[in-house]
């Protein structure tokens, strides 16, 4: 007897909101404040959580604060003692040049009395744009445009970025000396390297400028004269362990993609439903993933291998979208469309990939959703799935669906979320 089939969009929806909650700077970041200094307390940050980072502490800070903290439009949260400024990501403009300068003039000429507490997070990269020497804003806008199409992962974009920076690299907190600097990360990185959070503006880089020139080769990246000059020149190298302006700094994680998707497992539980964690650092082309994602899915549907439905398999880290077409997407819609095209309408498994900070791509839409009938109902509209994803239109498609998920900002970032339930439904 087979069973009506399970609408199981509101619990994919409950998943991707319990993990955005789990990961909110004010659960997490008043535990990891420390005592007031002798001196002056300064509040620096970057990133698209860094605003509802100021004001949770903010909150919780008891004595004299300020400070200058720049997010993405849209992302600004109403604080007291903390300025919050507003600019572009993910191509930067002219407030974040202006506000990165401003932040390096703001921590010049303090003492070892002083406290300078840096709220760190995703987006931070293009926020922070204070270009390295002898280059230009238009030379940071060109190479990051280059980057975001290129299809190099995080680790590879942001090792050129802080070699082409005047801030990033360890260099903001380099500024601070010989204050003591506390970093508070919220990671938006495979592995959670501090080093790739924003480009580690007050951390040290073991990488180096010959490493940058190697991805730019890797990739074909087309860089303006002057970027490849400082490259070439060494002038570009970062921050490096072991030095002296470094020693008084401390960097703590206070979230992360692993602390959102154990926030994801518990609502499955709660419902019932068995989640199984696949990893919290993918990386890849997001239609690589995509194929693994639905090939393990089909086992388990098929063959109730390696888990036994109903279950839940989550799963995060940072895909990537190598550029053929002109349509409109980001990477997880990449990967739902992707992913739709492989299970091919496989009954009872439902889908939902979307940005933790409510921005897949360049648009204001955080993700979408995949039923078994997407396929179907899109060839009923005269649309044709693959090749909407040969012309890297996964918005296009899902939004003439209406199966787009819209948040509006978050408020946080710890990467791309991805969540498929298997109800079983499919028979070998």
């Amino acid at each position: 007897m087979n069973k009506s089939p399970v609408d199981r969009r509101p619990l994919l929806r409950a998943l991707f909101d319990a993990a955005v909650a789990a990961a909110q700077p004010a659960l997490c970041l008043a535990q990891h404040l420390p005592p007031r200094p002798k001196g002056r307390t300064i509040v620096i940050g970057a990133g698209k959580a860094s605003a509802a980072m100021a004001r949770a502490l903010e909150d919780h800070w008891v004595g004299p604060l300020a400070g200058l903290v720049v997010t993405r439009y849209g992302y600004e949260v109403p604080c007291e003692r903390i300025e919050i400024v507003q600019a572009a990501h993910p191509v930067p403009d002219a407030a974040g040049l202006k506000a990165s300068q401003r932040m390096l003039a703001l921590v010049n000429g303090l003492t070892p009395d002083d406290l300078v507490i840096a709220l760190i997070s995703g987006g931070g990269s293009s926020l922070l744009v204070a270009p390295g020497e002898g280059l230009t804003l238009a030379d940071k806008q060109a190479v990051n445009s280059a980057l975001l199409n290129c299809g190099a992962t995080i680790s590879e974009m942001n090792c050129l970025r802080r070699h082409l920076s005047g801030i990033k690299g360890g260099r903001l907190a380099a500024a601070c000396y010989p204050a003591r600097v506390l970093t508070l990360l919220i990671s938006d990185v495979p592995g959670d390297s501090p080093a790739d959070i924003a480009s580690g503006p007050t951390v040290a880089d073991v990488s180096t400028c010959a490493d940058a020139l190697a991805i730019v080769a890797r990739y074909g990246i087309a860089l303006p004269s002057a970027a490849r000059a400082l490259l070439q020149s060494g002038g570009g190298e970062s921050v490096k362990p072991g030095d002296a302006r470094l020693a008084h700094i401390e960097t703590r994680i206070i979230t992360a993609p692993q602390i959102a998707l154990e926030g994801a497992a518990q609502v499955a539980r709660d419902a019932g439903i068995t989640p199984w964690i696949l990893s919290d650092s993918m990386e890849g082309e997001a239609r690589d993933i995509a194929k693994a994602h639905a090939a393990i899915a089909r086992q388990v549907a098929l063959q109730g291998q390696p888990f036994q439905p109903p279950c839940v398999i989550l799963s995060g880290g940072e895909t990537t979208v190598t550029l053929k077409g002109n349509g409109r997407g980001g990477r997880n819609v990449e990967f739902l469309l992707a992913l739709g095209v492989a299970l091919d309408g496989l009954p009872g498994v439902h889908a939902m990939a979307g940005d933790t900070d409510g921005v897949d791509g360049a648009e204001e839409i955080a993700g979408a959703v995949l039923t078994p009938d997407t396929l179907k109902r899109a060839w009923a509209q005269g649309i044709n799935p693959r090749a909407s994803l040969d012309n890297n239109d996964g918005h296009g498609f899902f939004q003439a669906l209406g199966d787009s998920v819209i948040t509006g900002p978050t408020l946080t970032n710890v990467n791309d979320f991805r969540a498929i339930v298997i109800d079983g439904s499919a028979t070998a």
